[in-house]
């Protein structure tokens, strides 16, 4: 792999700016993708894009700013996004900074303040190699100012006609997975956590660098919106009523496995009901993957407490129902003389305690 340091100065960074919603940032004569398209927004505040330019009018340093070098030549900014929007924004005379007792815009100062602005001198690490190497480095690269998420370094390595494409329906706030499923979703679309998420259910075992390895030069993302579509189609249609409970549930992974079972919507919305009203049901978002998978471990059944399990202990005189042993107290669990899933409570009567031996074949059977 190849880093290799460049100064590069305001002038040059500036050169042929221009901010479309559309089609994204570009900069520096139209070879740098500040913000590839339906990226991650402009979130630095005022007070934020003005300490940018005061740097600079000072002669101060701005922390190193990282590109990624693609395949046609051009480059994709990895870390500086925000620094590098503000220092346009301003020469392109979006905003006003304070110098002095004065509020200025790029074109109402001197022109020997202006030089200054426009040969100031940032320091840019340009990355060249595989897209493993690329990946590597990203993370360990010390990264000032917001931080970029696994997904986003994933964007810049595999950046292609895939990744633009994809981000275009999952990368934006008001993009079409937000409008179809924000209720269904954990995260923000413009940190890529739809982007994400909807990978690791699609991709092989989840592996998401292979899934985007494999389609980086795809013309398009219409296999994963499809996908992503069947998911929440097939949610909306197996469980009609929403409950809050239902957002951030692993849908895609649980559509992989049951999609293809006939379910009575009915008959699961009586026992979802039911569950939801089980003072005994600590989870109930686990409800959901319950009726599918049927393991109660996503329930997170309430346990007995120490002081029922003693006073079970001490009636029995520590002796276990089942083998007929004396053991203490700390050798024995609690366990549900009529199980959960057949009716029974976690409740005094219905407890037993039995050595841990004995409780691990029952629940074995």
């Amino acid at each position: 792999m190849k880093i290799e340091e460049r100064k590069i100065t305001v002038r040059e960074l500036s050169e042929g700016y221009i901010d479309s919603e559309e089609e994204g940032v570009r900069g520096y004569n139209s070879n740098l993708d500040i913000r590839p398209k339906y990226q991650r927004e402009f979130i630095y505040k005022d007070k934020q894009r003005e300490e940018v330019v005061q740097t600079i009018l000072k002669g101060f340093p701005l922390n190193t700013m990282y590109w990624a070098k693609r395949e046609d030549g051009t480059f994709e900014v990895i870390d500086g996004q925000q620094r590098t929007i503000s220092i346009c924004q301003y020469i392109s005379g979006v905003y006003s900074v304070k110098i002095g007792d004065n509020t200025m815009y790029y074109h109402n100062l001197q022109d020997d303040i202006r030089e200054r602005i426009l040969n100031y001198e940032l320091t840019v690490y340009v990355c060249d190699g595989t897209d493993s190497e690329k990946l590597d480095w990203f993370r360990v690269i010390n990264i000032a100012g917001e931080k970029l998420t696994e997904q986003e370094l994933r964007n810049a390595v595999y950046a292609g006609s895939w990744v633009t494409d994809a981000k275009r329906y999952f990368s934006k706030s008001n993009c079409a997975a937000s409008q179809m499923a924000s209720d269904y979703m954990s995260g923000t679309p413009i940190r890529q956590d739809y982007l994400e998420t909807v990978i690791s259910w699609i991709a092989p075992d989840g592996d998401i660098e292979l899934y985007m390895s494999q389609h980086q030069h795809d013309p398009n993302a219409t296999q994963l919106w499809m996908y992503f579509t069947s998911v929440i189609t097939w949610v909306k249609a197996t469980f009609p009523k929403y409950r809050k409970e239902m957002k951030g549930l692993p849908w895609g992974l649980l559509y992989n496995q049951f999609k293809d079972k006939v379910y009575d919507t009915k008959a699961l919305e009586t026992e979802i009901t039911r569950l939801m009203e089980d003072d005994d049901v600590t989870s109930h978002k686990g409800v959901y993957q319950y009726v599918l998978t049927r393991d109660e471990k996503y329930l997170s059944i309430r346990a007995f407490t120490l002081q029922m399990k003693r006073t079970a202990y001490e009636r029995q005189q520590g002796i276990c129902p089942h083998c007929h042993e004396h053991y203490e107290l700390d050798q024995m669990e609690g366990d549900h003389i009529t199980p959960w899933h057949e009716g029974g409570k976690t409740t005094a009567d219905n407890l037993q305690m039995l050595c841990k031996t004995c409780n691990r074949k029952k629940g074995g059977k």
